[in-house]
């Protein structure tokens, strides 16, 4: 069976051991393809919740965040990239029925009424702020933005879609725009510091599956980078720790749904 709980100690590190932390800052779980919930000292933070339609039971174990989760954590935010089926799933407006004060965090891209919700709206380059939380979006390579959140001491990146798409299928010159559309992005992030960021690693990118996350670490160096947007192909997260085992970027492998790392 496998172990559901993994810590930076587990793995090779940029960042000599124990000068991370003493204790964890934030647990970390995986919930599905782009999905990750992130639990800070006062704040639950979940990004792209999606689940495939035909998946409505199981709890946190599972990937499925659920209502009796949800009660009994403060100061919930939820976020969504874009409008895409595989990033923002409408199941997540329903949480609001049972804890009337969560708050959403949606790319402007996402059609939806605002008038019942505590919703944001936010474009790329725009920020908001709420009491200790700071929420700045940059843009992205396909649809709506990528979300840089500080809160509780933490510098959190998730990328959405934002990612060096070379399909192999497309055009050299098509290729090289999606190339200098990537880098001239990053560099507009590359001043930020991050402790966490959540980047895709795809599969069907086929041998240039992980290029934009190297680039992104090699440019930002976050502390910690964990792979997304892989859907079910585990093996995918299994070959990106593989190749970058020697290298400088931290990063764990992700297994299975509901996996805890700590941080």
């Amino acid at each position: 069976m496998c172990n559901n709980r993994v810590t930076l100690s587990d793995m090779k590190s940029s960042v000599e051991k124990g000068t991370i932390m003493n204790n964890s800052k934030a647990k970390i779980i995986y919930l599905f393809h782009s999905g990750y919930a992130v639990e800070t000292r006062e704040h639950l933070f979940i990004f792209d919740y999606y689940q495939p339609g035909s998946v409505r039971g199981g709890n946190l174990v599972d990937g499925i965040i659920t209502n009796e989760y949800l009660k009994s954590k403060n100061n919930v935010v939820v976020f969504a990239s874009h409008s895409h089926p595989d990033h923002y799933d409408p199941v997540i407006l329903e949480w609001a029925k049972s804890i009337p004060a969560i708050t959403y965090i949606f790319s402007s891209d996402i059609p939806i009424g605002v008038k019942t919700l505590h919703c944001n709206i936010m474009s790329p380059y725009e920020e908001w702020k709420q009491e200790e939380v700071l929420v700045k979006t940059f843009g992205s390579t396909d649809e709506g933005v990528s979300f840089l959140v500080q809160a509780d001491g933490l510098s959190i990146f998730h990328a959405g879609d934002l990612n060096w798409w070379h399909w192999k299928g497309e055009s050299k010159t098509e290729r090289d725009r999606a190339e200098s559309f990537f880098k001239a992005e990053i560099d507009k992030i590359a001043p930020q510091y991050i402790d966490i960021a959540f980047f895709p690693v795809d599969h069907r990118l086929e041998e240039f599956y992980c290029i934009g996350a190297e680039y992104f670490a090699a440019k930002l160096h976050p502390k910690l980078l964990l792979p997304m947007h892989f859907g079910e192909v585990f093996d995918t997260s299994k070959a990106f720790s593989e190749r970058v085992k020697d290298s400088s970027l931290a990063t764990i492998e992700i297994i299975h749904k509901g996996q805890e790392i700590f941080f």
